[in-house]
């Protein structure tokens, strides 16, 4: 199954090709607090940037291992990338940029992130 996210301007598009996620991770970090991310996961090789690769900027913060990455003319931030503990590339997409996700049907996992 694949679904589609943007940016809110639409500059930056994307497509996930994975199941549509049934729960989400909601981070209590300094970063995720403030813009309300809602995450899911998916291997690097799972995501496709469809347009926007000029419009995007990157931002680290702690230990500058993800790459948080927003419009650079809308500000939202789609999607991150990192690795996953095992080195594993990923993606962390957040789920508020994807229209076709019921976001009120996710169950939320609670991550303790101010605490790493």
């Amino acid at each position: 199954m694949s679904y589609e996210g943007n940016c809110h301007c639409g500059a930056v598009a994307f497509e996930i090709d994975a199941p549509v996620p049934t729960q989400a991770m909601s981070c209590n970090c300094s970063h995720c607090r403030r813009k309300g991310f809602l995450l899911s996961f998916v291997p690097e090789g799972q995501f496709t940037l469809k347009q926007g690769q000029d419009q995007l900027r990157s931002y680290f913060f702690h230990a500058h291992k993800i790459e948080h990455m927003f419009c650079a003319t809308c500000g939202t931030q789609s999607f991150a990338r990192g690795a996953m503990p095992d080195g594993t590339p990923m993606r962390a997409v957040n789920l508020r940029c994807v229209p076709a996700i019921d976001l009120d049907a996710l169950q939320i996992k609670r991550v303790d992130g101010a605490s790493f």
